[in-house]
């Protein structure tokens, strides 16, 4: 007998070390993707910055020299519903993210109870009785094959993937403030120019009318000066509406009624100046710290760890089942029970199926390394789209001024020689529209030159870092969470750092 039982708990325990030997995390381990094809390649940034400064551009509008523009973007950062629901996506991550790792611990805690009272009637007299009971369950799946700690890896990497896509909201806010920014700075100077153009071309047509009725010039010069006086004034509507739109649009970005901002009464028509700043880095690790690649790579690290996850459902599970019960009765002793053990169960005879979801997440696995490759690629078009346009800009630019000035000596020399009967009128219209399409182009192309460095400030991933630092939710929205003291911890918790891009677990 002795023997028998030495012989059991050797099997037990050679069994127990066996099994726990056989634990093992089941699925890839992840690594990081790689474009080699991207190792060598340059943007054309450096050739475009002659004269950059070499000034940080985490907040790279600071950099354009207009205190309003700043301030309009500080405010769509704090104020923008966009803005505010990334935070709140944040926080329900960081929710997410917890359930997961409960997951680790027992998973099922069942409590009942019950009290019953009943009487008997024996002799004519009444006995009453109360029964008590309670009973707690307790279950807890032990973790063999990493099933829950693949979870873990999972909704980790979606946390990460979540934060990525707040740091992509502050940079595309950012850039569409200062887009629609410079863009009405851009019709208020055209309208100031359509203005003036239209002074001038007023003034040639009350010149050609008193020539006319002096009989000194035809009627077809006072026709032809008219002509396109109305012309130039016909287009002034459509540059207000397009104006107006423009206001319209910056003011919902910033959480206001739509119409002028009263910021930007004054400085009218003058445009934000600004060079671009030299970044140290190289322009791999620039495309790694966008943003939105940072959400590729991590919804890839994500769905690595489910591969594990769909694996671990092939082989059997193993629980820690456990209740607790304690009865009693009026009048009597109460009685405890207890009942523990292990629980083995193994799903045999649906093997196909779960063999086909190991297949579905490992393509999906796949797919989304293909979407990753495509983020980086088009984020290095992006990058080089903008610097190659914002170089030819500043060469357009120019030579659009020294055209500029000589359409203005033109119209000078043109008005002289028509006074002075030396020219036709048709020269001095000719000169006059010149000097309004090159006045026009001019504009647009200073303001397409401020739009192309804020597109290439946005395509190197700029101006997110400082969102790190802001709170997740404005704070009536965080006294309102605070009522529910759950949420107490996760608001608390401060965002990782913006120098540390590492893919390690949340703190």
């Amino acid at each position: 007998m002795f023997n028998d039982r030495r012989v059991g708990r050797l099997l037990l325990t050679g069994g127990a070390c066996l099994l726990l030997s056989a634990c093992t995390t089941l699925g890839p381990d992840y690594k990081s993707p790689q474009v080699p094809e991207l190792d060598q390649w340059q943007a054309t940034t450096k050739s475009t910055a002659a004269n950059a400064s070499t000034q940080n551009y985490d907040q790279w509008w600071t950099q354009l020299n207009d205190p309003t523009l700043t301030a309009l973007i500080n405010e769509a950062l704090r104020k923008n519903p966009d803005v505010k629901i990334a935070g709140l996506r944040l926080l329900e991550s960081r929710a997410q993210l917890g359930i997961a790792e409960s997951l680790l611990g027992p998973q099922a805690t069942v409590g009942t109870g019950e009290v019953i009272t009943g009487g008997t009637r024996r002799d004519g007299r009444y006995n009453d009785t109360t029964s008590y009971s309670a009973d707690f369950n307790l279950g807890w799946e032990i973790d063999f094959w990493g099933k829950f700690q693949r979870g873990v890896e999972s909704a980790d990497a979606s946390y990460f993937a979540t934060l990525a896509q707040y740091d992509d909201i502050q940079v595309l806010m950012a850039a569409q403030v200062a887009q629609l920014y410079v863009n009405i700075r851009t019709l208020e100077a055209r309208l100031q120019i359509t203005r003036s153009n239209a002074e001038i071309q007023q003034r040639s047509l009350q010149i050609t009318e008193r020539l006319f009725l002096s009989g000194n010039s035809a009627e077809l010069d006072v026709q032809q000066a008219k002509t396109q006086y109305l012309s130039t004034l016909s287009s002034i509507p459509q540059l207000e509406t397009s104006l107006r739109q423009s206001q319209n649009a910056l003011s919902v970005l910033l959480a206001r009624k739509p119409g002028p901002l009263p910021e930007m009464a004054s400085n009218t028509g003058v445009l934000p100046q600004g060079n671009l700043a030299l970044v140290s880095e190289l322009p791999a690790d620039l495309l790694r710290r966008r943003p939105d690649v940072r959400v590729a790579e991590r919804q890839l690290a994500a769905q690595s760890a489910l591969i594990g996850v769909a694996e671990s459902e092939l082989y059997p599970s193993i629980s820690l089942i456990g209740s607790v019960g304690i009865s009693a009765r009026s009048g009597t002793s109460s009685t405890l029970s207890w009942v523990a053990g292990p629980t083995f169960s193994w799903n045999l005879l649906d093997q196909g199926r779960l063999g086909n979801q190991v297949l579905v997440q490992d393509s999906r696995f796949l797919q989304l390394h293909e979407r990753y490759r495509d983020v980086v690629f088009q984020a290095a078009r992006e990058v080089d789209d903008a610097a190659i346009a914002y170089a030819n800009g500043k060469d357009e630019i120019e030579l659009l001024s020294q055209t500029g000035e000589a359409a203005t000596r033109s119209l000078e020399i043109a008005n002289t020689q028509y006074r002075e009967g030396m020219a036709d009128f048709q020269r001095v219209l000719d000169s006059q529209r010149a000097l309004f399409n090159q006045q026009e182009r001019l504009v647009n192309s200073r303001g397409a030159l401020m739009r192309d460095l804020i597109t290439l400030y946005k395509a190197l991933g700029g101006g997110w870092e400082s969102g790190r630092q802001r709170p997740l939710v404005d704070p009536q929205t965080d006294a309102h969470l605070r009522q529910r003291e759950d949420w107490i911890p996760l608001l608390d918790a401060p965002l990782p750092a913006a120098t540390d891009l590492k893919e390690g677990k949340k703190q």
